[in-house]
């Protein structure tokens, strides 16, 4: 079960008030929560896991990526904070390790947590992300991490990695017992073999299995190629999706046809 909060991307129609968010974003017209509303933030990531634990899920990931509330409080350019969720790279993760934290003390030490993050874009920086990465591994809470790395196998924007493909910095990282997921233009079992070969542990599949939803099965085929973009909608309603989803991807430039 994949627990997130969308921040400043939440839609006013949808929640009925103005977006929160680590910062300000007068663009997005969100406002900054106060400490107590981060504190209460909080609460409700751990009260939503036990939910989970309770319902039956086997396990739960805290989405840190895509610019959500987690990713907005890791990132230095909105959260301009002064209590104890600003500032240094610790108090901005800090959210992330008390939910953490929180989901440990109060669930079954069976229940599994995955932790999803970006390593760039969206603020983030990829020196930042490895620190925060190595923090996660050495807490020994976490069983997987799950890098939503857009494209697996670019290089690496910051400028600090010198031009490494991203899943070599991550892959190359010390992580003990910890699962490592790759995300990012995995369109086919080569493509994820290359990247298991690349030291990661699982693969995680987004548009080669929203628009070929049995894309295990398909892909055991060498021949297989994944169905080119934009798809048909009528395409995307017959692969099992709902008119909502459908919805959504169409937000996407270049994914579904609009009709």
């Amino acid at each position: 079960m994949q627990l997130h909060h969308a921040g400043r991307r939440s839609p006013k129609d949808l929640i009925g008030g103005q977006p929160v968010s680590s910062g300000v974003d007068e663009k997005m017209d969100s406002r900054a929560m106060t400490t107590g509303e981060v504190e209460d933030m909080v609460e409700a990531f751990i009260a939503a896991a036990i939910r989970s634990e309770k319902a039956g899920y086997h396990g739960v990931e805290l989405h840190g990526a895509h610019d959500y509330v987690l990713c907005q409080f890791l990132n230095a350019e909105l959260n301009v904070r002064t209590d104890k969720y600003g500032g240094s790279l610790e108090n901005r993760s800090r959210v992330l390790f008390d939910i953490i934290d929180g989901i440990r003390a109060r669930c079954g030490a069976d229940l599994n947590l995955a932790v999803r993050l970006s390593p760039e874009r969206f603020g983030m920086k990829t020196s930042e992300i490895v620190e925060v990465y190595g923090r996660l591994v050495d807490s020994g809470k976490v069983d997987m991490i799950d890098m939503s790395l857009w494209d697996c196998f670019k290089a690496a924007g910051d400028e600090d990695c010198d031009g490494k493909p991203l899943i070599d910095i991550f892959a190359n990282l010390e992580r003990g017992d910890t699962r490592l997921a790759v995300a990012g233009k995995l369109y086919s079992a080569a493509d994820c073999q290359r990247a298991v070969d690349a030291g990661a542990d699982i693969v995680a599949i987004g548009r080669a299995a929203i628009t070929n939803h049995d894309f295990p099965r398909l892909a055991k085929d060498p021949a297989f190629a994944m169905r080119t973009l934009p798809v048909p909608r009528a395409t995307l309603r017959a692969e099992g999706l709902s008119e909502s989803f459908i919805g959504y991807m169409g937000n996407w430039p270049g994914f579904a046809e609009a009709e």
